[in-house]
């Protein structure tokens, strides 16, 4: 919504921070990807030509002064991307808290004349901060009357600037989608349940397991929804009166039904309706009495917080670290204190003090026993999660649930991408609740013409969520040589619709299948397709399923490669990465690494480039940084192999650096699936599940569903903010066929972001950041348009 006279684009190039110091500190609980967002902010800084500085110790070095607040330089902060926590501390301080600390805190920072704040912490620190810049003109003056600064500081350090980013495991922030280390304990937590369920299985076992949150319960409720677990406690959601009998109850069904373990999990701040703390021992004691369960407990405590950051939790970091450097450059005395948050796909910013006021609500709620509204003021992510929570945890016994006479078919398509079981869980489950018959098609297109088809219950699809790969089988064949007998199976199984879970083939897929309507009825019904693929090639879609599983193995090589020339040093890597002709894989796996380079097909190269990168490393090994990491999309260039690529870096290199090379494969295609996938491919296959639902009822008529118009073949995407329908025939215009990727690509705005980072000279456009935002109230209504 900006207005007709700021049309112009916007770059950064022309935003100058000579002659500003800006001040970075982390503060309060650390998180994984603290420092990502540290390196990005010294870098950013810098690049602008503005003096970064660290505060080592959060508000305690503040207050301390002395050697605990150093300008930094570009070096300072390399191969620190990938350790969690952070490198430059944090303390919980008393003395910010008291004027007299915040006096002494002051007087340090006009000294290195500091007037920009950017600080990384959660909702204490943040609103600590904020308090600060308001009393900073008053603590000024009484600087000034003790004096200990003069006259002209006050006036030149008149005004404090503050921009804050969040980092916190709980995701307890109102305003943001994810916090800075949220995506990282779902990691940790994730290991560990996949870890817990073998043994569980063995032993017919039923786990307890406590994880953080105590006045969140937000890393419970994801955790809970990507592990399929049987029951969940959170603070927001307190179970009804008399749930102790309904969760023992749903327990011995699940034993019954030949499950072989039972996974509990519960916030540490839990509670029941009286507002009573429900602990893991109280649960693990309340199983054991009644059902005689073998029981265990097991407390995660402070592993979640530790361990390396996600590719996510890097990439997101990174994005925000860079926004809070525009923001601190652009901000004026009139701007409000802001913090730069996440909404959807979109880095925003947002007033730090409406933020902290919506989070406070929430706990006020809750403790006021107003749970509804607590749920509705996390945010609609956060109910999003619990909505779809509930609709898988459990079955409705068959007398309830409705009969409505559809079948409705499931498969996959293309090659096999993590999260995919996770999908196919969600369809199957939500479409019983819906009270449809489910049939799963066995190996694709290919399968179902040979008739490879059959019911699917409940039950089957358990513990499906942690499993890689596609356990229906998925083949990339097209359904146009087999439209005769793909169609009759369609007319002996009588299937009334179908939802095709898979990349860019299963577009095609749809594309045949709806072109083929005029011939055969038996495809005139509604048709959906969820997209799974690595490659993230899909158009009408920011992201899909398969690709975060994918980032995380190429980060996780990167570091390991990156680690092994910690000891030969001088040493440059050329990474061969997947994605067909998608450079998504290369340009964010670059990002979440720190290389130096990634080639793409989507931005043309030419041996002028190569030539210039061979220079900006041999610079770069002049300094304390002797490594380098360069990136190559599979088929970025026919002609500029990664033999090529590798053999002129090593004649180039000769003398100054070595080279090797190392093709990724078909690593990236297996792995057990992360939890940014497993919940990505829950909650929008059972959005498609229900829009399927929905079409079914609006094309049934005279005893048939007939559907032939364009909006029944869609296609459901993460588009921005939103989880959108598209029909497949729209989306026609945004597809470059021959190269199987879209014509506009959402991730190429980040492309600079890298080379920023590695310190090329660049052009950015930021037109899309500077708007200050306010913190929306959303309505339960909107909640269904969703965010993920």
């Amino acid at each position: 919504p900006r207005s007709a006279m700021d049309h112009q684009p916007k770059f950064f190039e022309n935003l100058s921070g000579t002659g500003k110091a800006i001040g970075v500190l982390t503060s309060g609980g650390d998180a994984q990807g603290m420092n990502a967002a540290v390196r990005a902010v010294v870098r950013m800084g810098i690049y602008v030509k503005a003096k970064v500085y660290f505060v080592y110790e959060g508000y305690q070095g503040m207050v301390d002064g002395g050697d605990n607040i150093v300008e930094v330089s570009w070096e300072s902060v390399s191969s620190i991307l990938q350790v969690g926590g952070t490198v430059i501390g944090s303390a919980r301080c008393k003395s910010f808290r008291t004027r007299e600390g915040r006096l002494q805190a002051a007087y340090n920072l006009v000294q290195r004349g500091i007037t920009n704040l950017c600080v990384i912490g959660g909702d204490g620190s943040l609103t600590g901060a904020n308090l600060f810049r308001e009393e900073w003109s008053g603590l000024l003056e009484e600087l000034a009357q003790k004096g200990k600064i003069d006259e002209e500081a006050v006036k030149k350090y008149a005004y404090l600037n503050i921009v804050g980013m969040v980092g916190s495991i709980d995701n307890d922030f109102c305003g943001t989608d994810m916090t800075i280390g949220t995506d990282s304990a779902l990691h940790r937590i994730i290991e560990v349940v996949d870890a817990i369920m073998t043994t569980a299985q063995s032993h017919q076992r039923t786990f307890v397991l406590e994880v953080m949150g105590r006045h969140c319960g937000y890393l419970a409720l994801v955790s809970a929804l990507a592990c399929g677990a049987d029951w969940v406690f959170i603070p927001e959601y307190p179970p009804e009166e008399g749930w102790e009998d309904s969760m023992c109850v749903k327990l011995s069904e699940n034993r019954a039904r030949k499950k072989r373990l039972n996974i509990i999990i519960v916030a540490e701040g839990a509670i029941d309706c009286h507002n009573k703390p429900i602990t893991s021992e109280k649960v693990k004691d309340l199983v054991v009495q009644r059902l005689g369960f073998d029981t265990r407990v097991t407390i995660l405590g402070h592993v979640q917080r530790g361990g390396t950051p996600s590719a996510f939790d890097r990439i997101l970091a990174s994005r925000m670290g860079v926004e809070a450097v525009l923001a601190l450059l652009e901000a004026t005395p009139a701007t409000p204190a802001c913090v730069v948050s996440l909404s959807g796909n979109q880095a925003v910013r947002l007033p730090l003090m409406e933020c902290v006021q919506m989070t406070q609500e929430v706990q006020k709620a809750m403790d006021e026993g107003r749970f509804v509204e607590a749920v509705r003021l996390r945010g609609r992510s956060f109910e999003n999660n619990l909505n779809t929570y509930k609709l898988l945890s459990q079955k409705k016994p068959d007398a309830e649930l409705p009969k409505t006479n559809f079948n409705v078919a499931v498969l996959n398509v293309g090659a096999p991408a993590a999260g995919m079981n996770a999908a196919v869980r969600a369809a199957v489950r939500v479409g019983i609740t819906e009270g449809h018959k489910m049939f799963a098609v066995i190996d694709g297109f290919e399968g179902f013409a040979r008739g490879k088809i059959k019911e699917i219950s409940w039950g089957d699809v358990g513990g499906w969520t942690g499993q890689g790969g596609s356990i229906l089988g998925t083949k990339r064949t097209l359904p146009a040589k087999y439209l005769e007998k793909i169609a009759d199976q369609m007319r002996t199984n009588s299937i009334n619709a179908l939802m095709v879970i898979g990349g860019f083939e299963a577009y095609l897929g749809l594309l045949e299948l709806s072109a083929a309507r005029e011939k055969y009825d038996e495809f005139c019904v509604p048709m959906v397709m969820v997209p799974a693929t690595v490659s993230n090639n899909v158009p009408g879609s920011d992201f899909s399923i398969g690709a975060d599983t994918a980032l995380n193995t190429i980060t996780d090589t990167c570091d390991r490669i990156k680690q092994s020339a910690s000891g030969t040093k001088r040493r440059v890597f050329i990474i061969e990465t997947m994605g067909g002709y998608c450079g998504y894989l290369a340009n964010m796996g670059a990002l979440a690494a720190g290389a130096d380079a990634a080639y793409i097909f989507e931005e043309q190269f030419d041996i002028r480039e190569l030539q210039a990168n061979v220079e900006h490393l041999t610079e770069k090994m002049k300094t304390s940084i002797q490594r380098g990491l360069v990136l190559r999309n599979e088929n970025c260039n026919e002609n500029y192999t990664t033999d090529f690529i590798y053999q002129l870096y090593s004649e180039e290199g000769k003398g100054v650096f070595d080279c090797r090379k190392n093709v990724l494969g078909h690593m990236q295609q297996g792995g057990a699936p992360s939890p940014f996938d497993r919940n990505f491919g829950t909650k929008i296959s059972a959005k498609a599940m229900q829009w399927i639902s929905k079409k079914l009822k609006e094309t049934y008529r005279k005893g048939k569903v007939f559907a032939n118009t364009d909006d029944s073949v869609c296609l459901l995407g993460m588009r921005r903010r939103n989880l959108v329908f598209q029909p497949v025939a729209e989306l026609k215009t945004e597809t470059d066929f021959v190269h199987r990727i879209p014509k506009e690509q959402w991730w190429l705005k980040l492309r600079p972001l890298m080379k920023i980072l590695a310190k090329y000279k660049t052009s950015y456009d930021v037109s899309d950041s500077g708007q200050l935002e306010h913190v929306a109230m959303h309505s339960p209504k909107e909640a269904e348009t969703g965010a993920i």
